[in-house]
């Protein structure tokens, strides 16, 4: 499929997954976020949802979400150590490679993925991020990285009415990690991981306004 029938596929797997309330299962719950689970249809791993209120408005939520060269994710965000562009199709759809450092003390090694993201902007104020994996001949495999895989992932920033200064931010992960990984390492991480996401987002977007 084309990159931009592989978005709008993985778009609309998203949109399924936040309208679809069975079988999630809550797996960790914090001031800022609760984060549920469910097997994933895509592969023999988990599909995990955050929900939680970012204390800004969705464009400055997203400013710090957007994935761009340069931008603001680099700095804040811990499972990303860098960010390109490898192909830019049309202005809202792109083609990335990111690589993320080693986690749970090392056990999970440099990782890197390549995918094509759709940006959305929906009439009530919502921007959305689609992502899935993709293969590009600009980004193959690389030494010192294991190429891991994205199924369909993404955030959705989300006014909330008369809450101008707040965000209902949901976010998606279903990663296959590849390699040889304890499935009980897998399990524990993306949890943890999406915890320190939604709290460092959140630091983020408070210095983004002071």
């Amino acid at each position: 499929m084309e990159y931009t029938e592989l978005a709008r596929c993985a778009a609309d797997k998203l949109m399924s997954y936040s309208k679809d309330q069975s079988g999630w299962k809550l797996c960790k719950k914090t001031g800022e976020v609760a984060v549920y689970w469910r097997p994933s249809t895509e592969f023999t791993g988990n599909l995990y949802k955050g929900e939680g209120i970012v204390p800004a408005k969705p464009e400055q939520v997203w400013e710090c979400l957007k994935p761009e060269p340069g931008g603001l994710r680099i700095k804040w965000d811990n499972n990303v150590e860098d960010f390109k562009l490898i192909d830019a199709v049309t202005d809202n759809l792109s083609v990335c490679r990111t690589v993320t450092p080693p986690a749970a003390m090392n056990i999970i090694a440099p990782r890197d993925f390549v995918d094509v993201v759709l940006i959305k902007h929906y009439e009530d104020g919502s921007i959305t991020s689609n992502a899935t994996n993709v293969e590009h001949p600009g980004c193959p495999p690389q030494r010192h990285f294991v190429r891991g895989f994205n199924h369909p992932c993404g955030c959705f920033c989300v006014p909330i009415p008369g809450e101008p200064e707040k965000t209902q931010l949901f976010s998606f992960f279903q990663t296959d990690l590849s390699g040889y990984l304890p499935k009980s390492v897998v399990e524990s991480f993306f949890p943890y991981s999406m915890a320190h996401f939604y709290s460092n987002l959140t630091k983020a977007v408070k210095a983004l306004k002071a």
